[in-house]
């Protein structure tokens, strides 16, 4: 498996739902790939922290109030 690849799966690999098939070259390219190692470890920590934050209102209301508020300091 190459860099590329590996990429592919890292999504998955996080919600642990890589194909049986993939499993091992996956793993077996993060055991050799320091760089692919440690972009796992920062997106693993990235989606663990944004998981804790609280979670306040209605996404489709903040969403509409975010491309409001993009659009108001757009013009």
């Amino acid at each position: 498996m190459n860099c590329y690849e590996a990429i592919d799966l890292m999504g998955d690999a996080i919600e642990s739902r890589v194909p049986s098939d993939s499993r091992a070259g996956f793993q077996e390219h993060l055991d050799e790939c320091p760089a692919c190692c440690t972009y796992f470890e920062q997106l693993r920590t990235t989606v663990s922290a944004l998981a804790r934050l609280p979670r306040r209102g209605d996404p489709v209301v903040l969403t509409q109030n975010l491309r409001d508020a993009y659009r108001r300091r757009s013009r």
